[in-house]
């Protein structure tokens, strides 16, 4: 375990040509000159170039590190957020720390952002919630944040890839650890939001760092792999059903309430779980409290305890060629094979007239089943027939939005609007894990 606070690399732009940023005080480059105002970054030849507002090469090298002073913050245009999912877009936004640019291949560089940890957290929870969330809640979600990316970043070091089994009928794939080289993680949902100082960072976010600094989830002396989402559906979810074949006891599945219902572990029970509507925090439509929890573009989202997907079987069809690479023929049926304990699916049976093929996991199906991500793989599938009798349409009718596994945000912060404490919310959702003051 860790015993002073690390400086982290954030990607905010990856394997990018061009780009355009702007630096809003002086920050200083490696040979002690000083640069200012709006420039253009532009890879070329395996060298990244640092072009000014009159069209001025003035750096050009294959990294380039520009540092800031205290205070000092950068703004980069048109980052993309969101990335393939429903709610992509791009935005102007501004950070603080290091600037680090990275030739990549010869016509493509990363740009990254080097930042302590405590000060990286400030922008994390800001973006990932809204800043205005009870503080209990922006607590808890610090620590676990913290938590998950120290515990990757050491697990990075021995695991550079993840087992898949891709065959003609079967194609079961996940991704644990990130595989980003050259930087720790991305600032998209691929690993955590990051947003810099473009989201609100109120006083209960500095609070709740300044409180929970050094703060980490430990289990049996290492730190806790502590997941997180938006929304359990009811049900918390085990590691396995996303991940590697293990499953850590801290991150058990549990109810999102007081009592404890039992895992679903049958068809039936999955379509009686996934077409009610169950007591759970997270099962909220108070739109007063989302819009305190929740960062705007996420509140366009509301049926996300519930939802449901209908697909004319043609058009699914082609969703299905496009991100499969796989031209399934009349689409015939899809058929969950193996659920985990929320109800969330981790092997589907797609049959159609030309192939079949069993796809796993969670976000697997996930990517397969829609133009972008379906909210959760917790679904039960349904069925209409066309004049032909083939089908005519699919109907996905469904729970929760994420992989399930850990602190759900949304009940997490319906727990802390209640009147829960951030020692009693992670409790609840990290089983027998303890709060350990590391640094």
């Amino acid at each position: 375990m860790i015993n002073s606070e690390p400086e982290i690399k954030v990607a905010l732009l990856q394997n990018y040509n061009e780009a355009h940023i702007a630096f809003n005080e002086r920050f200083s480059l490696a040979d002690g000159s000083a640069i200012e105002g709006q420039f253009t970054v532009r890879a070329d030849k395996g060298l990244v170039g640092l072009i000014d507002s009159s069209g001025t090469e003035r750096f050009r090298q294959k990294e380039i590190l520009l540092s800031a002073a205290e205070g000092t913050s950068f703004t980069v245009f048109d980052v993309k957020i969101g990335i393939d999912f429903h709610w992509q877009r791009s935005q102007e936004q501004s950070f603080r720390g290091n600037l680090f640019l990275s030739a990549g291949s010869d016509s493509s560089f990363n740009l990254i952002n080097e930042i302590s940890l405590e000060d990286y957290l400030e922008s994390v929870i800001s973006s990932e919630m809204s800043a205005q969330a009870p503080l209990e809640f922006l607590k808890a979600q610090a620590i676990t944040a913290r938590s998950w990316l120290v515990a990757m970043l050491a697990k990075k070091k021995t695991v550079r890839s993840n087992p898949a089994s891709k065959n003609e009928n079967e194609i079961v794939v996940w991704q644990d650890v990130n595989d980003h080289i050259g930087f720790d993680v991305c600032a998209d949902d691929h690993c955590q939001r990051y947003q810099g100082i473009t989201r609100i960072i109120s006083e209960n976010v500095h609070t709740a760092i300044k409180d929970t600094r050094g703060l980490f989830l430990v289990y049996a002396g290492e730190i806790c792999d502590a997941r997180y989402y938006k929304s359990c559906g009811g049900q918390t979810e085990i590691f396995s059903t996303a991940w590697e074949d293990k499953s850590p006891d801290y991150l058990k599945s549990v109810t999102d309430n007081v009592g404890q219902h039992p895992p679903i572990q049958s068809e039936a029970q999955a379509e009686g779980w996934l077409t009610g509507r169950p007591q759970a925090y997270c099962n909220t439509t108070d739109k007063e409290l989302l819009g305190r929890i929740l960062p705007v573009f996420d509140q366009e989202t509301l049926d996300f305890y519930r939802w449901q997907v209908i697909y004319k079987r043609q058009d699914l069809e082609e969703i299905l060629r496009k991100k499969s690479g796989i031209d399934f023929g009349t689409l015939q049926n899809l058929i969950p094979l193996e659920r985990g304990p929320s109800g969330r699916i981790f092997k589907l049976k797609i049959e159609g007239s030309q192939r079949t093929v069993i796809i796993g996991k969670e976000l697997e199906i996930r990517r397969w089943l829609s133009a972008n991500h379906l909210l959760s793989s917790a679904f039960v599938v349904s069925k209409t027939s066309a004049v032909d009798g083939s089908v005519g349409s699919f109907t996905l009718t469904g729970g929760g939005w994420g992989h399930g596994v850990g602190l759900c945000q949304i009940g997490a912060a319906v727990m802390a609007d209640k009147g829960f404490n951030v020692e009693g919310i992670l409790a609840h959702y990290f089983t027998g894990a303890q709060i350990k003051k590391l640094y």
